[in-house]
Parts: C-alpha cells; structure tokens; sequence
C-alpha cells in the first residue's frame, strides 16, 4: 500500500493511495493511535471514492464515531480504466431504465463483468490497512448503496471478518444467491418511490437475506432521495455492532 498524501482538516485525517492497481482513500479521526473499527464503504453506479456524499458520511464517521474509514474506486469506475463491453452494457442499462424496459439480463452481465474483480479488491485492501498502527485489526462494517450493495453483498458474503453492513436501495434478482449467505447484522434501505429499482425487487432482496438480525428502513422520495438522518442511524447501528 503506498500512500500518497496526507492533509489533516476539521479533526479527520485524509489519505489517497494505492494498493497495486486499485485506488482508494483512507480516513482517520486526527490523532488516532492503536486499534479502532473501520468502515468500508461502496460507491454508487458512475462514482467514485471521492464523491461528495462518501466524502461526508466518512467524516461524520470518523468525527463523530471514532471509525476509520476506507473507500476505493470499483472496476470502470473514477481513476480505474474501462473496456468497451462495459460502456456499451452501461449505455444500454441507462437505455432501458428510461424506457422503462426489463433490466435482468444486463444486470447478470454487468455483475459478472466486475463482482469476483471487486470482492478480490476489497478483500486485499482490508488486509492491508488493518496492518496500520492507527488502524488495526479491529471488527469491520460495510456500507454501501445502489451499485455499493449490488458489489457489497457478494463481498460480505465472502468476507468473515465483517461483522455487520448498512445496504440498500438494490434488488437485483441476481444478488439472491449471495444475500442468503450473509449472516451478520444488517439495516437494509429502501426508497419508496425509487424510480430505479421497483419496491417489489427491493423487498424480495430483504426478504432473501440469510441475516437472523436484519432491519429495513423504508423512506418516502426517489432513488437518490435518501434522507441525510439515515447517516446517523447507520452511525448509531455501526457503534452498536462494532464497538
């Protein structure tokens, strides 16, 4: 892991680097010493790990929780390269959400395209900032919406040493196989009138997690509508199962 930078501002501690090919940021509260939980977070479809809403929920977590809290950019997406058959995937995705056609088949295609490179990632990176001083070996919890749960299901699946994940706003039939080996606690969230992912999808999703601890919030509004009080909820849930 070779890290970049580091610029210190309003009590958080920020750091970009880079783990091989995967570029990631890490945030730590100003002044950490030894072991402390540490959040992983997923970003949304066409983001990033700088986007202003990770930016800030990793803040409020570091500041207000303590956490450490680490971000990377998935395949084709921010400073990783793309190929063609995923432009032409995504393209034609956006095509028929706006259509409001059927999506399965493309999303099993985008799924296989970049989930084993994803997990693979997330699972190296973990290692490697669990062995900073300022980080440690400490319980591990998962956040992620939208494109960040439909890649975070499969790695909490895979990864033991998360011990509880906030997902949401997803239903991807083909995400059903991999929610039912979950077993950690999960606060699962869903936009009522998400115009991207139908109520039913969203729903059936919850229902086939295999989690015995599984709580869903439901809220009025769109797909990126989520209200900004989810941020302390999923603080509070992360403090109750990490700390």
């Amino acid at each position: 892991m070779r890290f970049h930078s580091r610029t210190s501002s309003a009590g958080v501690v920020e750091q970009p680097f880079t783990l091989g090919e995967v570029p990631g940021m890490l945030w730590t509260p100003e002044g950490a010493h030894g072991t402390r939980p540490l959040i992983l977070m997923g970003h949304g479809g066409g983001q990033h790990k700088k986007a202003p809403g990770i930016v800030a929920r990793a803040r409020h977590f570091a500041v207000e929780g303590g956490f450490a809290v680490a971000a990377i950019d998935v395949p084709h997406h921010g400073e990783r390269s793309t190929d063609p058959e995923f432009d032409r995937l995504a393209a034609e995705y956006g095509a028929r959400v706006a259509a409001g056609e059927d999506t399965a088949s493309l999303d099993t295609a985008l799924y296989k395209l970049v989930v084993a490179q994803t997990v693979a990632d997330w699972q190296a990176v973990l290692t490697a900032v669990q062995r900073l001083d300022h980080v440690g070996g400490g319980p591990v919890g998962y956040w992620g919406m939208s494109l960040g749960c439909a890649l975070g299901i499969p790695f909490v699946a895979a990864e033991p040493r998360v011990r509880a994940a906030v997902l949401g706003l997803q239903g991807s039939a083909v995400l059903t196989e991999a929610a039912g080996q979950i077993n950690v606690p999960v606060q699962f969230l869903v936009q009522w009138d998400d115009e991207l992912m139908p109520r039913a999808q969203s729903m059936a999703l919850y229902d086939a997690l295999g989690a015995t601890e599984k709580t869903l919030h439901a809220n009025p509004g769109r797909h990126g509508d989520l209200p900004r009080f989810e941020r302390d909820d999923s603080l509070r849930f992360f403090a109750r199962h990490l700390c």
